[in-house]
């Protein structure tokens, strides 16, 4: 059964920080490769996805994390699943 609920402020932070180390990661990969690039430093927006996660209960609970994501872009609150075996 699924339920609507509103994502609480450590849940909307894990999910933006994610967003975030994605977008950056995104953003040096996406870099054109004759343009001289130093070394990727992920380490700040790795820590602070880490520490986002942990503080919403989401560390290690990849399905309820990307609900959330989800959630961000369709502008509505994540549904509320059990995740899958």
């Amino acid at each position: 059964m699924t339920a609507t609920a509103v994502m609480t402020s450590h849940e909307r932070s894990a999910a933006q920080a994610y967003l975030r180390l994605l977008s950056t990661v995104r953003a040096a990969l996406d870099s054109p490769s004759d343009r001289p690039q130093g070394p990727l430093a992920l380490e700040g927006v790795i820590a602070e996805a880490d520490e986002a996660l942990a503080r919403a209960g989401l560390a290690g609970n990849e399905a309820a994390l990307f609900a959330l994501v989800g959630s961000l872009h369709t502008g509505g609150a994540p549904g509320r699943e059990e995740p899958r075996p």
